[in-house]
């Protein structure tokens, strides 16, 4: 019998070409925090080869679902990655579809991204 809801429609995503993350002295960023683990870098590095749902990702990672769930949550705080889509399964159940925010993150340190100089340099 033929499911009345799409299962897996194409995913139209075009990540932003670059996300800068600066590390200074007063706030720990949320980007590195969510990439300290092993598990996330290999969360958002299987998006980044296809958007996909949470048991996607857990199958291409091998770990657990709660575990991908936990990692993808994270992620989406920190804004590397964003629910793009929702696909259904067979039996109608809501399954949301993720993909990375960016192509390329940045990392630099002190100040903002386009200051020309730095805090007590002399200039």
């Amino acid at each position: 019998m033929a499911s009345a809801f799409p299962h897996q429609p194409p995913v139209e995503h075009a990540p932003r070409e670059e996300t800068d993350v600066v590390i200074g002295r007063d706030e720990p960023t949320d980007a590195l925090r969510a990439l300290s683990c092993n598990t996330a870098q290999r969360v958002l590095a299987a998006l980044a080869d296809e958007p996909g749902t949470a048991s996607d990702v857990a199958a291409a990672v091998d770990a657990s679902l709660q575990n991908v769930t936990y990692h993808l949550d994270r992620l989406c705080e920190a804004e590397l990655i964003a629910p793009v889509k929702t696909w259904y399964s067979e039996k109608g159940t809501e399954m949301t579809v993720y993909a990375p925010t960016t192509e390329r993150i940045v990392v630099r340190l002190g100040g903002a991204p386009d200051a020309s100089s730095t805090e007590g340099d002399g200039s």
